[in-house]
């Protein structure tokens, strides 16, 4: 549980860069264009999705952020299948 404390920051999601242009992933403009833009994609808890525009300075801080929630997820994981081994033990007794 002291693990949890590694992740104070964590987001689901991925980042793609679109041009800056006309907001796409894929354009021709994109190779005309050297501006990017970044957004965040994600679900919500009715996997809608949302999409959201991420600063260029924030870039670093929230990419950190979406990996801090994949080592959160795979702590999540360990937490899991432990805590079966003990209730099947228990079970057993």
């Amino acid at each position: 549980m002291k693990k949890l404390a590694q992740w104070p920051e964590f987001l689901r999601g991925s980042v793609a860069s679109v041009c800056a242009r006309c907001n796409r992933a894929r354009c021709i403009c994109e190779k005309q264009s050297s501006r990017l833009a970044y957004r965040l994609t994600y679900k919500d808890h009715d996997q809608q999705t949302h999409i959201v525009y991420v600063p260029v300075d924030q870039l670093p801080r929230i990419r950190k952020m979406i990996s801090n929630y994949s080592g959160l997820r795979r702590l999540i994981e360990e937490l899991i299948a432990i805590n079966i081994e003990v209730f099947k033990k228990e079970s057993r007794s």
